[in-house]
């Protein structure tokens, strides 16, 4: 018994090392083949790869055929996509997939999300050096004046009072003479903008858009006949910070009748944000032209809120006329938001530029052809407001409506 327990014993371990050798060689065997095939083959190309939804759910990654080490870092990502086929290009190639990022801005879907720059600045830059030693400070607030040659020795004064290291100068000239202006050293870091007969608001539209004026913490928009005499820039600034104020203007004092009480100045206090009107004017002490109210002569925004008042300009309206009344529609609250500084005030000088700008017609005087137009571009903008307010309001109405149908 003991014999044949050995003997089967030798049998089984030379089993097991016969079939240990044979695996041993088929693995040598198969990294031999493995090794010359990929030799043989250097170009690598790797098809489509889609992730999981639940992990990665609208963009799917394509590699493309890696032609040299060299160009890796092109190769290694060539596309974002969405899944529908929609975004490939005319190829039945998978290395020609597009990019498409539908959370990118409107039009940029197409790149990638680190290119893109969606908001740009009126930082003046040079044609040497290096980009980022360019600006040695970046200003963080703009100011904006609508000027014309006339009042040259005005703007000039105006001009003095705003900080080159604290302010970007934007001057828009409607009379369009500019290098006149080139007398002023101040005039060489002003960004120039020349359209002749145009208002200040057809300025603001088309060259103060929330994304080129997004790094100024405030937006200064003024007319060119205001005295500065007693404002102090960078006092407003604090003062408009320590109360609170999104949308604001310097107390106003003038040699004639100014419209509205609370733009006039109160000799005491620093700010305020109401004020008693003539009977019949204010429904709402909290409403226009009683409180949530400034004019449009020398207004200031935050940033906040001129992204919110740009998308309220009309493209043809261009006088601004009623603007003022709604300039409540973008803070909240807006009795609180917006004010007036009586500590740094102006002088309203009441030139008359914009009469001058505007044509004889139909027997009509230039100016009161001008004035003619601001009334209507008033009646025209209210009636908007209205109109969309009433067609917002039916819409939600409807949708609550439809949703409450079982």
């Amino acid at each position: 018994m003991a014999n044949r327990t050995d003997s089967s014993n030798r049998c089984s371990n030379g089993k097991k090392l016969n079939d240990g050798m044979k695996l041993i060689i088929a693995t040598f065997i198969g990294i031999v083949i493995g090794f010359f095939l990929g030799i043989s083959f250097p170009t690598l190309s790797l098809t489509k790869i889609n992730f999981p939804s639940s992990i990665l759910p609208s963009v799917d990654i394509a590699y493309v055929e890696n032609e040299t080490p060299e160009t890796s870092s092109e190769t290694l990502l060539h596309t974002w996509s969405s899944r529908t086929p929609l975004h490939r290009a005319n190829s039945s190639n998978a290395s020609h997939w597009k990019i498409w990022v539908p959370s990118n801005p409107r039009g940029a879907e197409m790149l990638t999300p680190g290119i893109i720059a969606p908001e740009s600045d009126y930082y003046l830059r040079r044609l040497w050096g290096l980009p980022e030693e360019d600006i040695p400070v970046k200003p963080k607030y703009l100011i904006a004046f609508t000027v014309g040659l006339s009042q040259r020795v005005n703007v000039d004064a105006c001009v003095k009072k705003f900080s080159e290291k604290l302010f970007t100068l934007v001057l828009f000239h409607y009379d369009g003479r500019t290098t006149e202006w080139d007398q002023y050293e101040w005039s060489k870091r002003a960004i120039h903008v020349s359209v002749p007969k145009q208002t200040k608001w057809w300025y603001a539209k088309r060259f103060l858009h929330p994304d080129i004026v997004a790094p100024y913490d405030y937006i200064f928009i003024w007319d060119e006949d205001l005295g500065l005499e007693h404002f102090n820039v960078e006092e407003y600034i604090r003062l408009i910070k320590k109360h609170g104020l999104e949308i604001s203007q310097p107390g106003v004092e003038s040699e004639k009748k100014i419209t509205w009480e609370i733009t006039k100045r109160k000799t005491k206090g620093e700010v305020h944000k109401d004020a008693k009107e003539k009977p019949g004017r204010c429904n709402d002490p909290h409403l226009p032209p009683c409180a949530a109210f400034i004019e449009i002569m020398a207004p200031v925004f935050s940033r906040e809120a001129w992204r919110c008042v740009w998308h309220m300009l009309q493209n043809d309206l261009v006088h601004g006329w009623g603007l003022d009344f709604a300039l409540r529609k973008c803070v909240e609250p807006a009795h609180e938001k917006i004010g007036v500084v009586d500590s740094q005030w102006i002088i309203h000088q009441t030139v008359p530029s914009l009469g001058s700008q505007g044509e004889e017609h139909d027997g009509v005087a230039a100016w009161q052809g001008v004035r003619d137009r601001c009334k209507r571009e008033w009646t025209m903008f209210q009636s908007r407001m209205a109109s969309s307010e009433k067609m917002y309001l039916k819409e939600l109405a409807a949708a609550s409506a439809n949703s409450k149908i079982p």
